[in-house]
């Protein structure tokens, strides 16, 4: 193909079609969850030029570059089918970029991402300007219904606002820890132990006598927690957002000063997220595991992690007082022997391994998978993560686990 060709196809490139055209859908799909960079719309456009303008070839081409997770993929196609269908959703597209057959009819349904994607292009078109009323109206109903609905939402069926509505939901959620008897003690009245030096204090204000005999008590301190949190593809949404109800609700204004916790991400490999959770700050948590963590929504071989956990990080198992808090389906593709002799030390080493599994919203689950099946026989308990209803329900379960 030669270059003026290409440019009689394409338009030409001073007047910004072909590249005007390609950022808005680019944005919309940003608004869909999908992550879409400036380099990847580099090459979307470099795609589009080398592939053609027939419209299947015009679409393989974008989706070769703009998606690279699995459970994107459909979201893709049903929004490119949508955004490119007519040149009345969104900007004009050059009139040999649309195939010459009618275009198809609107789906019934579509996805809630892809809904919300093309929802401002609709607005843009059809709607009004909004009055201040209507706003304050729309408003009160989010307060209302649409929160009664969030609460009981799964984590991987929300649309991309919902979902950062919920995670900022999630953080407002109290996670009250069990707590045991320290070995360091204070005065109180009610120890076993006599305070020889407050009873010197008392009889030197009181000219020698004695007139109470304080006492000193155990402190009372929460237990150390160890979160390890599965980050390969099948757990991406729930990670992030669990992560970010973790760090909100253990944080020492809530939890108190003496809590010890521990977290840890694991895909194919196994991060240290502790320094992550001593900022103060949940989104900037957020952002420095986001850049610690290099295999993010890749595969799970738990056996290896908890392998590394084991040779390098056994000083963080607080003798037998530990509690630890593995989030994760299950659906492991490592070793199955390597898991159960890992879990099986990690059992020993700690007071409650408890498996937070948020494929519990089926009804009927049974964990068949091997990896699945190991945390089965090893956790001391298995409980349902997948809305905002289990969490707030986490810290009763908790104590009731740990009762046991």
């Amino acid at each position: 193909m030669t270059k003026g060709t290409t440019i009689s196809q394409l338009g030409d490139a001073r007047a910004g079609k072909l590249a005007d055209n390609l950022t808005g859908f680019g944005r919309a799909l940003r608004r869909t969850g999908v992550r879409v960079d400036a380099s990847r719309m580099a090459l979307a456009q470099q795609a589009v030029m080398l592939a053609g303008l027939a419209r299947e070839d015009f679409g393989a081409a974008l989706e070769s570059v703009l998606v690279s997770r699995e459970q994107d993929r459909a979201v893709f196609r049903e929004l490119f089918d949508a955004y490119f269908k007519n040149p009345d959703i969104a900007q004009k597209l050059l009139a040999q970029m649309l195939p010459s057959a009618e275009a198809k009819a609107e789906p019934a349904q579509r996805r809630p991402r892809v809904s919300e994607a093309l929802a401002p292009l609709r607005a843009a078109r059809n709607a009004p300007p909004a009055r201040e009323d209507e706003k304050i109206d729309f408003d009160a109903a989010m307060t209302a219904s649409d929160r009664q609905r969030l609460h009981h939402a799964d984590f991987n069926q929300l649309s991309a606002s919902e979902y950062q509505l919920v995670e900022r939901l999630a953080r407002d959620i109290a996670l009250p820890l069990p707590h045991y008897a320290a070995r360091r003690t204070r005065p109180g009245g009610r120890g076993s132990r006599p305070h020889w030096p407050g009873a010197m204090q008392q009889a030197a204000r009181t000219g020698g006598e004695l007139l109470a005999l304080p006492r000193l008590q155990r402190r009372q301190q929460p237990l150390p927690l160890l979160v390890l949190v599965d980050v390969s593809g099948s757990m991406e949404r729930y990670a992030r957002l669990l992560l970010a109800f973790l760090h909100a609700a253990t944080a020492p204004r809530h939890a108190g000063p003496g809590l010890r916790r521990d977290v840890f991400a694991f895909g194919t490999g196994l991060t240290d997220l502790t320094p992550a959770f001593r900022l103060a700050d949940t989104d900037a948590m957020l952002q420095a595991a986001g850049h610690s963590i290099a295999d993010f929504a890749g595969g799970t071989r738990m056996g290896d992690s908890l392998a590394a956990l084991r040779q390098q990080h056994a000083r963080r198992l607080v003798g037998r007082r530990t509690l630890v808090l593995l989030i994760s389906d299950g659906l492991d593709t490592g070793e199955p022997a390597l898991l159960e002799r890992e879990l099986a030390w990690l059992r020993r080493h700690t007071r409650r391994l408890l498996w937070l599994n948020p494929l519990l919203r089926y009804e009927g689950y049974a964990p068949t998978a091997r990896g699945a099946a190991a945390l089965h026989r090893q956790a001391h308990g298995m409980l349902a993560v997948h809305n905002l209803a289990r969490l707030q329900d986490l810290a009763a379960s908790l104590a009731t686990l740990l009762r046991q």
